[in-house]
């Protein structure tokens, strides 16, 4: 990925004189409003703001660069030429441009080799905008997602059959990464740019219907709109109430859970059988799923079903495995749902270690036959050589030290790698292979391998806690 240092001079409307836009439409106001109520972003910090030259990033620009001067905001635009198409080159030097003519600083690339498909780009484009946080010490970073792109996220996996987790949509904010314009619609956005006689740079691609969500932004949505008038606006309303439901699932679910557990060790779980049968299967079902997801795993619908079913006719004595490495057995009254390592490559007495929370902490891990020592702590400064250190908030806990699986990736600045051929790369020895130790968190994220690679994930916040991880070789067995 090659960094831009200059651009040639854009002409740019919608540039104020003193400060702010004159008779700035009501969606300034509102935006502001927005601002103050959610605290997305706060006067004093500095936001590395996506731009892509299309009318919704550059009127989130405007929109930020002409607040009210008590803001104090200190603004970076972000700008990744994915080089994916002719015309992206003279994109990114009209996006310089408009920096230059708002005296806004710019930071620009251009991906090299370009990503490959839509997903690559997007990884691409997130892995770019964490890595100039990272460099100017940012507080956020700011996308212009919008309502309209909230309803078709929405409607996509719906569409998709997805649970009330999904439903959730487009969070506002994940970490440092927020989506202050998310409140707002399209159309009232593209209003605003008009009325402040804003230009914009669109991306041809976007109007391509191979895309399935070109499609349903262009074809699904417009036709769903003209037979119930409102629809994009209730979609993205379903996402508000999805969030909201979560957040009380989540308080709800906490009690039954301690209710049900007997005993809970780093890699094990015993439950009363016959307390957890007394729930309802929906209930059931998501105190399990909690509870795996507790182990490092993330069942999928069908492994979830499988865990409900068994919990009510599994034989004393039997099991079941579902995917990610855990087994689930009945032992007369308890259900006992330990991880365990994927058959291929399994080796007796393997233990993986387990960070809970962001506290301090000490550990032993078992990889491949083979003892680590694991130490985290959690603060400011650096991790010890050899070490990693990441942000807590873009982290999901528990965290867990275990070894390498088929079809692990990694994250790096310029896209997704698969572990067997970063492996590869640095000449490792297939029989070493699985004696080493991959840090992942409940996501599945691999964040780390220790002495070979860390991923372009959860960079070290300087004014928030970090955690900070080492992890030495302890024998050889």
């Amino acid at each position: 990925m090659r960094r831009r240092e200059g651009a040639t001079d854009a002409t740019v409307e919608g540039r104020p004189d003193h400060g702010r836009a004159p008779a700035a439409p009501e969606l300034a106001r509102r935006f502001e409003a927005h601002l103050r109520r959610s605290r997305l972003i706060s006067p004093g910090q500095t936001v590395v703001v996506a731009v892509s030259g299309g009318v919704d990033s550059i009127t989130l620009l405007h929109l930020l660069r002409f607040l009210d001067p008590a803001w104090r905001l200190r603004l970076v635009v972000a700008h990744l030429d994915h080089a994916m198409r002719p015309g992206s080159a003279a994109d990114a030097e009209w996006v310089a441009g408009v920096c230059r003519a708002w005296g806004v600083q710019f930071e620009g690339a251009r991906a090299d080799p370009p990503p490959r498909g839509q997903a690559g780009a997007r990884e691409a484009r997130y892995a770019f905008l964490r890595e100039v946080r990272r460099r100017t010490g940012a507080d956020r970073i700011a996308t212009a997602h919008h309502a309209d792109d909230q309803a078709e996220t929405v409607l996509f996996r719906i569409a998709r059959g997805t649970g009330l987790e999904g439903l959730r949509g487009i969070p506002p904010r994940r970490g440092s990464l927020v989506r202050p314009l998310l409140p707002f619609r399209r159309a009232e956005i593209e209003a605003y740019a008009a009325a402040v006689g804003l230009r914009a740079r669109e991306d041809p691609t976007n109007l391509e219907l191979d895309y399935v969500r070109n499609r349903l932004r262009h074809e699904v949505l417009p036709r769903l709109e003209a037979i119930v008038p409102g629809a994009s606006a209730s979609l993205a309303r379903l996402a508000d109430e999805a969030r909201a439901a979560e957040r009380v699932w989540n308080a709800l679910l906490e009690p039954l859970e301690n209710a049900v557990v007997l005993a809970r060790s780093a890699d094990e779980i015993e439950l009363a059988r016959p307390v957890l049968l007394t729930y309802d299967p929906p209930i059931r079902a998501r105190v399990l799923r909690r509870l795996i997801r507790g182990l490092g795993v993330v069942p999928g619908r069908g492994g979830t079903r499988a865990a409900v079913e068994f919990t009510n006719s599994g034989v004393s004595g039997t099991g079941i495995r579902i995917a990610g490495g855990v087994r689930i057995e009945r032992d007369f009254d308890t259900i006992r749902i330990r991880r365990v390592p994927p058959e291929r490559c399994r080796v007796d007495h393997d233990r993986p270690a387990v960070v809970a929370a962001p506290v301090p902490g000490r550990a032993e891990a078992v990889i491949g036959g083979r003892h680590y020592n694991v130490w985290w702590d959690v603060g400011p400064g650096a991790p010890p050589d050899g070490g990693a250190a990441f942000g807590i908030r873009e982290l999901d806990f528990p965290l867990v030290l275990r070894g390498w699986r088929d079809g692990d990736r990694i994250r790096m600045a310029y896209g997704t790698k698969k572990l067997k051929k970063l492996f590869g790369e640095r000449r490792l020895r297939r029989e070493e292979r699985h004696r080493v130790p991959v840090l992942v968190d409940a996501a599945g994220r691999v964040l780390w391998v220790p002495g070979i690679a860390r991923a372009a994930v959860a960079p070290p916040d300087p004014e928030q806690p970090n955690i900070l991880l080492a992890v030495t070789n302890a024998e050889h067995v």
